[in-house]
């Protein structure tokens, strides 16, 4: 098949993809949030900081976590004015177990119960990972420290969570809202450490999904898989580079995405895939891997 034949398939299956995404009536109300309890890390910023605003929007009970307690403050000072019933914060770093524990039993002493727990954190104790985001490949620098570091922040940290977590939703027949990326469907030729726990998430709580079903125990299990999205440090990233505000025009609004991952964790939803692009990307590795591994071959992070 002609490289135009392939370009052709990947424009209409994303003319699909964005034809199910816009025409597609998940359910979601709004005054099911009133009230509930929400539980969300990685907070100081980015898109768990806009979860953050737009739970307390809906009127929601929030605990955040981030390791800068300043910034945690401020998002809880703004959440409580935007209309968040309750809004409380922990301090601390979820790549420690004490820490994880810590969240998890706040939330149950503020709360008395737990609806939404939402695993967005990501980082390194060794590296800033957003420096070094796409810049080295494996084979140049396998540095294990920082991969066993990564892992322990960004994947067992999540299991360990949950972990805590399962008893007070199940009693809520609550959500679990994980956050996964693209590089957790296909991948990608700067960022094996990244993919490695992403796909790593995408095993493990696909498989925790099916456990709770087979056990009829009614916690559902939301797997968010992100694109391009104008955070903060993605603008940081490329506001060095020449062509970076062309680049950034391209990245899907952080408001508009922090409103897809909580509608569908709110409607139970399987899997969220935002902005819708990334849908016909991670499906078409299902059935042409070896066209989507070329496609990464040239594409820069």
């Amino acid at each position: 098949m002609s490289r135009l034949a392939w370009a052709s398939l990947v424009v209409v299956l994303a003319a699909v993809g964005l034809g199910v995404y816009w025409n597609y009536d998940d359910g979601f109300d709004p005054e099911s949030l009133r009230g509930a309890t929400v539980v969300i890390t990685g907070c100081s910023t980015g898109i768990g900081e806009e979860m953050a605003y737009q739970y307390a929007r809906l009127g929601a009970k929030i605990l955040i976590t981030a390791r800068r307690e300043n910034r945690l403050k401020e998002v809880v000072a703004k959440a409580k004015s935007l209309g968040a019933q309750e809004a409380h914060y922990v301090a601390g770093d979820m790549g420690k177990a004490k820490d994880c524990e810590r969240t998890i039993q706040t939330a149950k002493k503020k709360f008395g119960r737990l609806d939404y727990l939402v695993l967005n954190h990501d980082g390194s104790n060794l590296k800033n990972i957003h420096e070094m985001f796409g810049k080295t490949s494996w084979d140049d620098d396998p540095d294990i420290p920082f991969f066993v570091d990564y892992l322990h922040v960004n994947l067992i940290s999540y299991v360990r969570l949950a972990s805590l977590a399962l008893p007070l939703l199940k009693e809520s027949k609550g959500h679990l809202v994980v956050m996964s990326g693209v590089h957790g469907k296909v991948p990608f030729a700067t960022l094996a450490w990244g993919s490695a726990v992403k796909f790593g998430l995408d095993g493990f709580f696909s498989s925790l999904r099916v456990e709770l079903m087979k056990a009829q125990q009614d916690v559902s299990v939301t797997l968010a898989i992100v694109g391009f999205i104008r955070t903060p440090i993605v603008e940081k990233m490329y506001e060095k580079r020449e062509d970076g505000e062309e680049i950034l025009k391209m990245a899907a609004p952080i408001n508009e995405t922090a409103q897809a991952l909580i509608r569908g964790g709110a409607t139970r939803a399987r899997e969220v895939y935002y902005p819708s692009m990334v849908w016909p990307l991670a499906k078409l590795r299902a059935v042409l891997p070896n066209l989507v591994d070329t496609l990464m071959l040239k594409m820069e992070v």
